[in-house]
């Protein structure tokens, strides 16, 4: 039987459907166009903002991109290796460039850590002690925010506000705040990435409470349970794997912060990076580029592991 190529007449609701399917079909094209647009318009205002306020050497500069990369290339590569664990240098001439071996920090007459771990064990505690605050904290303001657990609209929306307060600035301005009041040291920088965290987490504890089920919170109340209960029985096992994700994630996160914090004297591995490149250290700074990579890559590799476990493996495993 021969196939037909005419198309089957649409009745008039159908041509109306297909009318209306183009016209939005139609709009969307042209919402896609103007956003693209307005994309391409921006995008060159910045680069000619750019330019301008570089006096005009933006684009003149851009040849020389990859010039310090070169500059950064050390006299041999295991002068890496002697950076990182403050091993001597045969090229040791008695400047700051070369020093390595004064960085150590002796645990015993013999036995050392090298500079390099030993700020970066104490950049992971920023991260860690910062991580742990804003989850216990976000995790109690969580349950206030959320629309689905707190009735009460004066008190969801006061610990709305305050998270809110404490996520619009970024860790690096309220770090500046308080070494300003407390001096440089690790301590503001804790106090500043556990703010910044109490925000962040707690905006995606209250959404992941919003979006559980509510019928385990129904049975609950019929039978009498009080909010707290309500809280603890038929929310927290719902919504626990996520928070642990966040968690694992925001650690993550909290590493990187530290870092950069550390660059304006929060402690950690941050300021050593931040003079080592603005002395032009090669060695020494491939070195705690190096470190932090790796570092970044064991968090991650253990919050995957981490989550496994509390998860359980059939999370993980794909269906089919």
């Amino acid at each position: 039987m021969a196939l037909s190529n005419t198309h089957p007449v649409l009745s008039e609701n159908g041509r109306l459907v297909e009318q209306h399917w183009r016209d939005l079909a139609a709009r969307r094209r042209l919402y896609t166009f103007i956003g693209l647009a307005a994309f391409l318009i921006a995008m060159s205002g910045s680069l000619w903002f750019a330019n301008e306020t570089n006096s005009g050497k933006f684009f003149d500069r851009l040849p020389y991109f990859f010039d310090f990369l070169h500059e950064l290339q050390p006299r041999d590569p295991f002068e890496i290796l002697r950076a990182l664990f403050d091993l001597p240098s045969p090229y040791d001439d008695g400047s700051l460039k070369y020093n390595y071996p004064e960085g150590r920090y002796y645990l015993t007459d013999s036995l050392y850590l090298p500079e390099y771990i030993y700020k970066m064990i104490e950049t992971i505690n920023i991260a860690l002690i910062s991580t742990v605050i804003g989850v216990v904290f976000g995790f109690m303001l969580a349950f206030l925010a959320a629309r689905n657990m707190m009735p009460n609209p004066w008190i969801r929306a006061f610990a709305r506000r305050y998270m809110e307060i404490l996520r619009a600035f970024p860790e690096v301005v309220i770090a500046g705040f308080f070494l300003a009041i407390l001096s440089l040291g690790p301590v503001p920088a804790i106090i500043a990435v556990s703010l910044h965290t109490i925000g962040a987490l707690g905006k995606l504890f209250y959404e992941v409470i919003e979006n559980a089920d509510m019928k385990p919170d129904e049975g609950l109340r019929a039978v009498g349970a009080n909010w707290f209960e309500r809280v603890r029985f038929g929310m927290v096992p719902q919504v626990l794997p996520n928070f642990i994700s966040y968690f694992l994630l925001r650690l993550e996160i909290n590493v990187r912060a530290s870092t950069i914090i550390g660059a304006v004297g929060g402690g950690g591995i941050g300021e050593l990076l931040r003079l080592s490149i603005s002395q032009s250290h090669a060695a020494k700074t491939i070195a705690i580029v190096g470190l932090l990579l790796v570092t970044i890559i064991a968090v991650d590799q253990f919050s995957a592991w981490l989550r496994k476990r509390l998860v359980g493996e059939q999370a993980f495993t794909p269906i089919g």
